[in-house]
C-alpha cells in the first residue's frame, strides 16, 4: 500500500503482486513484479462523507416514493428511504419483507421533525447523499451497530475462519446492540474484540453527547480521513508493507496500529526516497491512463469504455490480433480476446470505481463452453473486488450484464470536469451546421431592416465564415442576391463557434471602411503559414482568418516576416517582403520554350476585420498556426 499525501490532496494506491517475476533482484525498479490494482484520491475541500453522522431535520415526506428528504447542512438534502428508518420501540415496514399493511412512512416522520442519520453513499452527479438511520461505528475488526442485533462475520472469509470467529465472539457484551465482524479480522482473538470494543463504546458515548448538544442541521460525527480510513479497512498481514510519504500521516498510522493491531505497526513504513513515491512506483502513469477511453489488451485487442448517466458499457474489440499460427481459427481468436477481456474488464471497474449498471459487450462466440470459460474468467476476477457485484450470464447476442455498488466518486470523476464546450455530451455542431444556421438568421435580419441598411458587418469565428467565402464564395454570393444585402466578416480563432454577433451595420462604404483590416502601404509582421497554391515561389499568411498572398515568400513558410500590403480588399490581400532576405529569386515570367507563364494573384475567402496598428498586427501574427488553405474565391 502507497500513501502519498500532499497539500492539496491524499492519493492511497494498493498494488498486487503479478505472475511476472522480475528478471534483476536489483532494486533499480520498485514497482517490478507488482500491478497497480486500486487507487483512491480525496481531496481536502471535497471529502468524502460516507460514514458521518448527522442531525438533521425531515424537510419532505413523499409517501409515493416510501422515502423522506432531510436536511443535513449540506448542498442538497439527503435520500432517506423506509426501509433505512429505525426508531426506538417502533416496527419499522421493510419493502418486500413481511405482511403488506403496517405502518407507512407519513406515520414514523413528519417534516420538521429531528432525526439522527449516516451517509451510506456520497452525493453523485444530480443525487444527494443516501441516508440510514442504523448508525455503525467502525472498528478495525469489528463494526458496532448500536440500534442492531446479533453478530455476523463477514462472508469474505473461508468458512473455516468464520466459524472460529463465530466462536471468538460468542458472549460478548454488545450493549444492547450488534456487530459485524470485518474481513481484517481474520486470525483476531477475543482479547482483540474486548479492546476494541472498549474503544467503540466510548465513541458511541461521544457520539450520544454531541447529538444533544447540536442543532439540527449539524455535523456530529465525522469519519476518518482517507488513508487511516483506507488502512484500517483493507490492510491486513495479507499486505507486506505501507510506504508513507509524510511524516505526519506516518505517525498518525503508526499511532492507530498501535492501538488497535500492534503486529503490525513495523510494516509500515516511511519513505524518503528522492524519486516521489508514486512516480517510482509507476502509478502516476496509470492515473493519467484513467482519462482514456482505450484500454489496450495484451494480444493487440482493446476495450472502449463508455460512461452515461444510467449505465456504463465496456466494448471488446479484437483489434490487431488476428490469432496466432498457420491454424488460428475465428473461434480461437475471439476467445483469446475475450478471455483477456474479461481480466482487464475488472481491472479496470476496480482502478476507475466504477459502480452501478455495467453492461460488458463481449465479440460473440458460438461455442457455449468458450461462453461458460469467459463468464468463468470474469466471475473468478471479481473474488478479488472488495465491492459488491452481482453477474447476470452471457446472452445470446454476448453481453453481460452486472451491477457494483456505487459508494463513492472514482479518480476519473475527482481529477476531471465536465467540458464547458459541449457540456459532456463528447460532440459540438460542426462549423457547416453553425453555418445554416447562420445563413438563416442573417436572411430574417435583412428582411427585417429598411432599404438605406444595405450592409452588415458579421462577427464569426474564421473556420465558420470560411463556409461562406469558401468554393468561390457560392453560398454568400447567392445570400447577397437574394437579399438584395452586403455581408462582410470579422472574428478569430477565440470566438466559440456558435458565436454570432452583428458589430456594424450601415451603407456599403460605411461597413466596407470598417471590414477591410489594412491598406496599401502598411506594413505588418505576418507568419507564413503554407505555400501559394498555384505559385510555388510565393507563400500564404493568415491573420484571423484574413488572407494575405506574399509574394516570394515560398522558402519562408514556417517564419515570421515585415511585409508590406501592396493591395487589400475585404477578404484578401497581396503583399511584399520588406525584407528580402531568403525569398525565391526573382524570375522570367518567360519558360525556355518563350511561352508566357500566368500567375495571377488568388484571392481567398471571404473575411474582413477592423483596421489594426502596427502592433496589433504583430500581436495577432505571433499567435497564428498554420492551417491548410481550403477556400478559394476567382
Amino acid at each position: 500500500m502507497l500513501v502519498s499525501v500532499d497539500r492539496g490532496e491524499t492519493r492511497v494506491a494498493l498494488m498486487e503482486e503479478t505472475d511476472a517475476k522480475p528478471k534483476s533482484k536489483k532494486k533499480t525498479d520498485p514497482a517490478a513484479g507488482y500491478r497497480t490494482a486500486e487507487i483512491y484520491l480525496e481531496r481536502r475541500g471535497n471529502r468524502s462523507i460516507v460514514g458521518n453522522v448527522y442531525k438533521g431535520k425531515v424537510d419532505n415526506v413523499l409517501p409515493g416514493l416510501e422515502a423522506a428528504f432531510v436536511d443535513i447542512g449540506l448542498e442538497k438534502n439527503g435520500f432517506l428511504h423506509v426501509d433505512e428508518i429505525v426508531l426506538p420501540g417502533v416496527e419499522t415496514p421493510r419493502r418486500g419483507r413481511g405482511k403488506e399493511g403496517g405502518k407507512k412512512i407519513t406515520d414514523l416522520l413528519k417534516p420538521g421533525q429531528e432525526i439522527v442519520v449516516q451517509v451510506v453513499k456520497d452525493p453523485l452527479k444530480t443525487k444527494g447523499a443516501r441516508l440510514s438511520m442504523e448508525l455503525t461505528i467502525a472498528g478495525r475488526y469489528m463494526v458496532y451497530a448500536p440500534t442492531g442485533e446479533g453478530v455476523g462475520v463477514s462472508k469474505r472469509l473461508e468458512d473455516k475462519e468464520r466459524d472460529r470467529l463465530r466462536k471468538e465472539v460468542k458472549g460478548l457484551d454488545l450493549s444492547g446492540g450488534g456487530a459485524i465482524v470485518r474481513t481484517a479480522a481474520h486470525g483476531a482473538k477475543r482479547q482483540d474484540f474486548e479492546r476494541e470494543l472498549q474503544y467503540l463504546f466510548k465513541l458511541h458515548e461521544v457520539l450520544d453527547k454531541r447529538v444533544e448538544e447540536a442543532v439540527a442541521p449539524a455535523l456530529v460525527f465525522q469519519e476518518a480521513d482517507l488513508s487511516v480510513r483506507v488502512v484500517r479497512d483493507i490492510f491486513s498481514a495479507d499486505f507486506e508493507r505501507a510506504l508513507v510519504d509524510d511524516e505526519q500521516q506516518h505517525h498518525r498510522l503508526v499511532s492507530f496500529f498501535s492501538r488497535t493491531a500492534p503486529e503490525l505497526v513495523e510494516r509500515v513504513e516511511l519513505y524518503d526516497d528522492k524519486v516521489p513515491l508514486l512516480e517510482a512506483y509507476g502509478v502516476e502513469d496509470v492515473i493519467s491512463g484513467l482519462m482514456s477511453k482505450r484500454v489496450d489488451l495484451p494480444s493487440g485487442g482493446y476495450l472502449m469504455i463508455d460512461y452515461a448517466e444510467a449505465l456504463t458499457v465496456i466494448d471488446v474489440n479484437s483489434g490487431s490480433f488476428v490469432g496466432r499460427g498457420k491454424q488460428a481459427r475465428l473461434e480461437d481468436t475471439i476467445t483469446r480476446t475475450n478471455l483477456e477481456a474479461a481480466e482487464e474488464v475488472v481491472n479496470q471497474l476496480r482502478l476507475r470505481d466504477i459502480g452501478g449498471i455495467i453492461v460488458i459487450d463481449f465479440i460473440d462466440m458460438a461455442r457455449a463452453r468458450n461462453r461458460d470459460a469467459v463468464l468463468k474468467t470474469l466471475r473468478k476476477s471479481l473474488d478479488e473486488d472488495r465491492t459488491k457485484t452481482f453477474t447476470a450470464e452471457i446472452s445470446k447476442l454476448g453481453l453481460v450484464e452486472m451491477t457494483r455498488q456505487n459508494v463513492t466518486e472514482g479518480v476519473r470523476e475527482i481529477i476531471s470536469r465536465e467540458c464547458p464546450t459541449c457540456d459532456g455530451e463528447g460532440v459540438i455542431r460542426s462549423e457547416e451546421t453553425i453555418a445554416i444556421d447562420v445563413e438563416r438568421q442573417l436572411r430574417r435580419l435583412a428582411k427585417k431592416k429598411p432599404k438605406k441598411i444595405e450592409a452588415f458587418l458579421v462577427q464569426l469565428n474564421p473556420r465558420v465564415s470560411a463556409q461562406f467565402t469558401g468554393n468561390g464564395s457560392r453560398v454568400l454570393h447567392a445570400l447577397e442576391a437574394e437579399t438584395g444585402k452586403m455581408f462582410l466578416f470579422e472574428g478569430s480563432e477565440g470566438l466559440p463557434l456558435d458565436h454570432m454577433a452583428i458589430t456594424l451595420e450601415g451603407t456599403r462604404e460605411e461597413v466596407e471602411e470598417r471590414a477591410v483590416p489594412f491598406r496599401e502601404g502598411d506594413e505588418v509582421l505576418v507568419h507564413i503559414v503554407e505555400p501559394h497554391m498555384y505559385d510555388v515561389d510565393d507563400a500564404v499568411a493568415k491573420i484571423d482568418g484574413y488572407i494575405i498572398s506574399v509574394k516570394r515568400a515560398g522558402p519562408l513558410v514556417g517564419e515570421k516576416r515585415l511585409v508590406c500590403i501592396e493591395s487589400a480588399g475585404r477578404t484578401s490581400a497581396t503583399a511584399v517582403l520588406v525584407d528580402t532576405e531568403g525569398a525565391a529569386p526573382e524570375r522570367s515570367d518567360e519558360d525556355a520554350d518563350g511561352d508566357v507563364l500566368q500567375s495571377k494573384p488568388r484571392r481567398r475567402g471571404r473575411r474582413g476585420g477592423r483596421r489594426r496598428s502596427r502592433a496589433t498586427a504583430e500581436s495577432n501574427a505571433s499567435s497564428e498556426t498554420a492551417e491548410p488553405a481550403t477556400t478559394e474565391t476567382t
